[in-house]
């Protein structure tokens, strides 16, 4: 544990780090650290944040990788204002709180490794996330929000070994995509040969889609906004000169971050995973 006391007097502390240690709680007093920036509690055996975490207002930083989380302050997207990279994967979270979707400052959004059965609909306040990873969810991930074609600085989108069956019409709008991860799902939608043409390919697919309306009638006041933000505007735009535009992960599935490899899944069971003894490297 660490004292109330001590951390209520470390008034000028800009990085903690406290991973690999036995945590099992964090002090209430850590709120009194309104200077910090970057905090490093993964590792350990953290159930629970405190509430109190919300008034770092200066935080840009969380890692909580590897505890046993499973479930975030609620209101934790509301105060944390900088927060530019948040990294929660290898724990035990259902979802993920809505207020996550106020993070305008966020860049990084790292849920691997976790049982995530849905994601927040309304993601398009995240205006600056450019990675997005949401894979190995032990296939409790079903479907992805249609808001995600909202996200215009997005590059990276890994939600690869989930039990996603359609992607979102909307993904087709990512301008600024490069990198898109959907290996080990039961993909219907774009089908096989589409993925195996290109990234282009596929949000030319998908666009498409749009275009032609087949989307579920609840997701068609989204292209309102799709258009708004300048994502989307009906029309599509032949490949690029000189090759294709990004590329998706598909047959070969290589890490962001370290992100686990196939051969190594069948490590990921919740037993080993949790276990305080096993945790799983680069």
């Amino acid at each position: 544990s660490i004292p109330e006391s001590l951390t209520a007097r470390l008034l000028n502390v800009v990085a903690l780090d406290v991973r690999s240690n036995q945590l099992k709680f964090l002090p209430n007093s850590i709120g009194c650290l309104s200077k910090l920036k970057i905090l490093n509690v993964s590792s350990n055996l953290l159930r629970t944040l405190p509430k109190t975490i919300e008034n770092c207002k200066s935080l840009e930083e969380l890692n909580a990788n590897f505890n046993q989380l499973s479930v975030l302050p609620d209101t934790i997207g509301f105060e944390l204002i900088n927060l530019k990279k948040l990294s929660v994967n290898a724990n035990k979270l259902s979802f993920l709180p809505q207020s996550i979707s106020h993070l305008t400052s966020l860049r990084v959004l790292d849920a691997r490794l976790n049982c995530l059965r849905f994601l927040p609909e309304d993601m398009e306040n995240l205006i600056n996330l450019e990675v997005l990873n949401v894979s190995q969810n032990f296939q409790c991930l079903e479907n992805l929000p249609y808001s995600l074609g909202l996200l215009v600085s997005l590059v990276e989108l890994d939600v690869s070994y989930n039990k996603i069956t359609s992607l979102p019409d909307s993904i087709g709008c990512l301008k600024k995509l490069q990198k898109l991860c959907v290996e080990g799902n039961p993909l219907v939608s774009p089908p096989m040969e589409v993925f195996e043409q290109s990234l282009q390919a596929v949000k030319e697919y998908l666009s498409e889609k749009m275009k032609a309306g087949q989307s579920p009638p609840k997701k068609q006041s989204w292209v309102g906004k799709l258009v708004k933000c300048g994502t989307f505007n009906g029309k599509i735009g032949g490949r690029p000169r000189g090759g294709r535009e990004g590329f998706i992960m598909i047959s070969e599935y290589r890490s962001i971050e370290g992100l686990a490899s196939p051969r190594y899944m069948a490590l990921l069971s919740p037993r080993r995973l949790f276990s305080p003894r096993k945790y799983l490297t680069k």
